[in-house]
């Protein structure tokens, strides 16, 4: 098979399929600048960095495989449509069958059985039938190589040449990664590299090791400012931190504090101190983030991978001059407040010094993090550490980390992020469900949903495969969802008797911060009855009969009727702790990862962010000129030209009014 040198290039894929597997010599001159391992950055990291090594290759077509090419799809399809027709198959008849109900549940237990995370989805509109054609879907795929890739670093994310390993970010010391760059499944194929070296076991632990000595940097640094080694330029302690960073920067890690706030442990380490973040552009949002602080007592921290994110380097650049128009004096310098009160996470320490900040804080990470899987990086854990301390960080990446090893070595039928997957499949490209909704019963998690939002919809948001072609199907659902109950009060109504959305459940035995009132029911019982009832309200709804019986006026009962058969999973686990934070988080990344790879799609770049703000950089080229030197608006559409000088008319407007 001759493959182009972008396939070459980017199909370093592992496969067991031995008749597809072709080995290659690596001599092709078309192959330079496409063969490369993954940089590691901060540059100082970069004489570790893998040149060479081996990866078993699934052919082009294999590695290209989408769902849509195998015969299973077309079982699904037809498994879809009996779901449609068949009342027999409405929920609240397969709801009823104790059997089946208990055969559509999943556990994954850890520390002795006294933690568990309980997965129910048989109010799913699926049988044992329909999960088991999922399974020979993922078979069909080649998802397990395509997953067993992930893990041992091939180069996944095949449009930016990069691997996809946030998984490694919560890999513990002395954690063995030799598989790292190794074959799957014994095969003796293999591409070999430029410089024909293959790939030494040791690779994988100097590629942890590097991951371990940035997490050592944070937590020596987080230690000397949380202890007052570390002060500001006034000789005050530095007690209130602001994170400076949009999208993948701000959303995880600001999702990770909102659930900490209210867990014991967490809360007394951050007692006395304040985490906020600034990522809208909007100059409200720094109004409000600092209206409040004492700059003598703040910490920046702009996270930014390649230091020249518009938004947030604006946003840098006007704290940067808070801080000074506060702090400046005869005797503090400029220079000086910016190397006491900011520091960076960011691939780029040059334009980082250039800006002010001092070499030792800047925290690096690597070209493998995707923005919105990097809250286990240096972007979630330098503010995180700073607030709540890095032990505390470090049982949240352990939590990660049990989910990531269940992940990787759980059979298909236990696994409980192939499971959810899987669903996701099946309802949104079967069913024609094109949204979900995710519904923590925890006010902590109250971010939750946003920052699985970008997970979700940035990764698999996509309208070609792997190989260019058009899909077939929509991929990606619009994702959305509030905690209980406030949710109940405010879209439930159409969840119950508007659009069919599948949603997901979360809830815990245990609340952070438990609270009873005497003779009355304990707050959180009253929120977790919501949490039972409200995935049975959906499946089981209400019919005309039950509202005739029940006695309600004929005028009221068809505005009464709830047709049901709305599908949902729950998901129980026993608390909500620092640890469970870090297992919910990769839960959901690898859900979204299994979802993707079913699909054939690159869930792991985001070309679809790009467009606009190109565009929105001709119309700042275009306000800047007009307000500078009166250049009228040219270039654009006539409703883009119209409100634009519609926009820059207000100013000489209210200047003539005045």
């Amino acid at each position: 098979m001759n493959l182009s040198p972008w396939a070459v290039g980017y199909f370093v894929f592992v496969s067991s399929l031995s008749s597809s597997v072709t080995a290659n010599n690596g001599n092709s001159s078309n192959n330079k600048g496409f063969i490369s391992r993954p940089a590691f950055l901060p540059k100082e990291h970069t004489k570790d960095i893998p040149k060479t090594g081996d990866f078993d290759r699934m052919s082009y077509a294999q590695w290209t495989l989408k769902c849509t090419d195998v015969p299973q799809f077309d079982a699904l399809e037809a498994a879809a449509a009996s779901f449609r027709t068949d009342d027999k198959l409405h929920l609240r008849n397969l709801c009823n069958d104790s059997a089946r109900c208990a055969g559509l549940t999943a556990v994954h237990m850890n520390e002795g059985g006294r933690r568990r995370l309980h997965l129910d989805y048989s109010r799913q509109q699926v049988t044992g039938e329909v999960m088991e054609l999922l399974y020979d879907l993922a078979d069909a795929v080649n998802f397990h190589d395509r997953r067993e890739a992930m893990r041992r670093g091939a180069l996944i994310n095949s449009t930016e040449e990069r691997a996809v390993m946030h998984h490694v970010l919560r890999m513990p010391r002395g954690y063995d990664f030799s598989i790292y760059g190794t074959p799957i499944n014994g095969s003796s194929a293999h591409y070999g590299r430029a410089a024909g070296r293959g790939f030494q076991k040791s690779e994988g632990n100097v590629l942890l090791q590097n991951v371990h000595r940035v997490q050592e940097k944070i937590e020596r640094f987080s230690n000397k400012v949380r202890s007052g080694e570390i002060r500001g330029v006034t000789g005050k302690r530095l007690k209130n931190f602001v994170c400076i960073g949009i999208g993948g920067s701000q959303l995880g890690a600001e999702f990770v504090h909102e659930a900490f706030r209210a867990d014991p442990r967490a809360a007394k380490a951050a007692q006395g101190r304040t985490l906020r973040f600034l990522a809208n552009v909007d100059p409200v949002d720094f109004y409000l983030t600092t209206k409040d602080l004492d700059p003598a007592e703040t910490l920046i921290i702009v996270a930014s991978k390649t230091f020249s994110t518009a938004e947030t380097m604006l946003n840098a650049r006007t704290v940067r001059k808070w801080l000074d128009d506060s702090l400046a004096s005869i005797s503090i310098k400029q220079a000086d407040i910016t190397a006491k009160h900011m520091i960076a996470v960011s691939s780029n320490p040059d334009l980082c010094k250039k800006f002010g900040i001092l070499e030792q804080n800047v925290f690096g990470f690597w070209d493998w993090v995707g923005g919105r899987f990097s809250v286990c990086s240096a972007v979630g854990l330098v503010p995180l550490s700073l607030q709540f301390s890095f032990e505390v960080m470090e049982e949240f990446l352990a939590g990660a980390h049990d989910i990531d090893e269940h992940f990787f070595n759980a059979p298909p039928r236990d696994n409980i992020p192939v499971i959810l997957g899987l669903l996701g499949v099946w309802n949104s490209t079967f069913l024609g469900y094109g949204t979900r909704a995710l519904l923590p019963y925890a006010q902590a998690l109250r971010r939750f949903p946003a920052h699985i939002q970008q997970v979700d919809m940035e990764s698999n948001g996509k309208s070609v495969a792997l190989d260019g072609t058009p899909l077939l199907h929509e991929s990606g659902e619009i994702l959305f969802g509030e905690p209980g109950t406030n949710g109940q009060h405010s879209f439930y109504q159409c969840l119950h008797q508007g659009r069919v959305v599948p949603a997901d459940f979360i809830g815990f035995m245990e609340s952070q911060q438990p609270f009873a009132l005497e003779k009355e029911v304990a707050n959180h019982d009253e929120l977790m009855s919501n949490f039972f009832a409200q995935p049975d309200a959906l499946a089981y709804g209400k019919t005309l009969v039950d509202l005739i019986q029940e006695g309600v006026p004929a005028p009221l009962r068809q505005h009464m009727v709830f047709a049901g058969n709305r599908p949902s999973s729950s998901i129980l686990m026993t608390k909500l702790d620092v640890f469970a934070v870090g297992q919910l988080l990769a839960l959901y990344e690898h859900r979204t990862a299994v979802q993707g790879f079913i699909w054939g799609i690159n869930s792991f770049d985001q070309f679809g962010v790009e467009l606009g703000k190109v565009m929105a950089k001709n119309v700042r080229t275009q306000i800047t000129a007009a307000r500078l030197r009166g250049v009228s608006v040219q270039g654009f559409n006539g409703s883009t030209t119209s409100l634009l000088e519609l926009y820059l008319n207000h100013g000489k407007m209210m200047e003539h009014e005045e």
